[in-house]
């Protein structure tokens, strides 16, 4: 089975690198992104490589070199969906915020829109891949939706999860650890279409490195290695509160655990707590999973990254207002950085939204500065957290660093951006109002450094 045009529906932060790379892997496949988003298509085939909806290091040139070529962005849906032979589903899946499952569950609205828009134009056969963050099971649905169609048209459903990390997300598609493909391995038409998708990743990735399954595995698979990720964030958080009582040192800690070869280094340092689409999503996708078919103990363990994340974000702004003195009423906080992790200017679920909510509801006054989101993405972003509420007035956004820095009683660090460790420090402590406290949520900083340019520094775990 020979794919010669691909079509992605959802031109998002997994849609667009992914079939970036794909094209520009495999110049001989015709590979169209489609959304119904016109900004954004607008946005993806702009003359300005630099006005991309997406911010990756290194996506920027991998467009450059295959769009127009065998790269196309594009709203026209359904032409994208006739014209495939594989088609991948990457539109979002939230959070249901309504009904059953209510702040645990995906929200497969979306999914089910892709299923039904595909069965109602398709009119060849079709290898359909779900390549956005589902729940265990959602092939099924999938297949029951395309597979009662009664045009005659036959799917093969595959699932491919990314595993892709915002800031490296070029990098992973390029060299990632590997790529799972899961699907119906009982014929030999099924065998085919898993096939298929794998000559694709073989056009760069080495056979060890794609790994097939049946679609069960596939799609836990992707929950599963999230929640392990998250819950080493929230494990080393934990024990930051406790260094904090105890006069221990969080980053000597880590770095003394992580020297263990058995548990390794990574995504052992503490923070205000992660952010982003997969990991929170995830984790409560899997507790609701397992609520569902009855593990209560297993919902109840996994949650608990959760709760741990949530106590760090909420622990970190009740510092701030009793650092400075029980209140920051009519007091500038400054904020360096909104997106949930450097080199990305996603903020989902960022923790610079929780701490900036809380510190309003004291009534202080936000400055902002990140280099890469826009202030009405920071307005959003309170707007979601309040229901839809309008944002609280006193948040403001700064294009200059230095200026939203200036007259504040205090700044916090909420992401770990490199270039704030080459600011002018020392100018930045001149020009704010005394004394002058430092929060780094990210331990980017040195913290005697900082003290002896006359900052109240006050780390995670420190």
């Amino acid at each position: 089975m020979k794919v010669k045009n691909i079509c992605c529906i959802g031109a998002g932060y997994v849609g667009g690198p992914t079939m970036s790379v794909i094209a520009q892997k495999c110049p001989e496949v015709k590979v169209t992104v489609v959304d119904i988003n016109e900004e954004r298509i607008a946005q993806w085939n702009s003359d300005d490589l630099d006005d991309l909806p997406i911010y990756e290091p290194g996506l920027a040139e991998v467009v450059g070199e295959a769009r127009n070529k065998n790269l196309f962005f594009s709203t026209d849906v359904d032409g994208a969906i006739k014209e495939a032979d594989m088609i991948f589903i990457s539109v979002n899946t939230p959070t249901k915020t309504y009904g059953i499952g209510k702040g645990m569950a995906a929200d497969l609205k979306y999914i089910e829109l892709c299923a039904r828009q595909i069965a109602r134009v398709a009119d060849t056969d079709k290898i359909v891949v779900e390549k956005s963050t589902l729940p265990v099971r959602t092939a099924a649905a999938l297949k029951s939706i395309l597979h009662h169609t009664g045009n005659g048209v036959n799917f093969h459903i595959l699932s491919n999860p990314e595993f892709l990390a915002e800031g490296t997300a070029v990098q992973d598609l390029l060299d990632g650890d590997r790529v799972l493909i899961g699907g119906d391995q009982k014929t030999e038409e099924s065998k085919a279409a898993m096939q298929a998708l794998v000559d694709i990743y073989a056009h760069w990735m080495k056979p060890e490195q794609i790994l097939t399954t049946n679609v069960w595995s596939s799609e836990l698979s992707k929950l599963t290695a999230n929640a392990f990720l998250a819950q080493r964030v929230s494990s080393i958080n934990a024990m930051s509160e406790l260094c904090e009582v105890t006069d221990a040192d969080v980053s000597e800690v880590a770095r003394a655990v992580g020297s263990d070869s058995r548990i390794g280094p990574k995504f052992l340092k503490a923070s205000v707590g992660f952010g982003g689409s997969c990991f929170q999503k995830d984790i409560l996708n899997l507790v609701y999973i397992a609520k569902s078919y009855g593990l209560h103990e297993v919902a109840d363990y996994w949650e608990q990254v959760i709760i741990m994340n949530d106590h760090q974000k909420r622990r970190f702004a009740r510092n701030i207002v009793q650092t400075l003195f029980n209140t920051v009423s009519g007091k500038k906080i400054a904020f360096l950085g909104w997106a949930f992790k450097k080199d990305t200017n996603d903020t989902r679920e960022s923790a610079a939204i929780y701490v900036a909510n809380d510190l309003l509801e004291e009534k202080a006054e936000i400055s902002v500065f990140d280099p890469k989101v826009k202030p009405h993405q920071m307005h959003s972003d309170l707007e979601y957290l309040n229901g839809g509420d309008q944002y609280n007035e006193t948040l403001n956004a700064e294009t200059d660093p230095y200026e939203a820095c200036k007259d504040a009683h205090a700044i916090a660090i909420l992401t770990e951006w490199d270039e704030f460790v080459d600011y002018d420090w020392k100018k930045i402590h001149a020009n704010m109002k005394k004394p002058a406290f430092l929060f780094d949520g990210r331990n980017i900083l040195n913290r005697d450094k900082m003290e002896k340019l006359g900052f109240i520094y006050r780390g995670i775990g420190k």
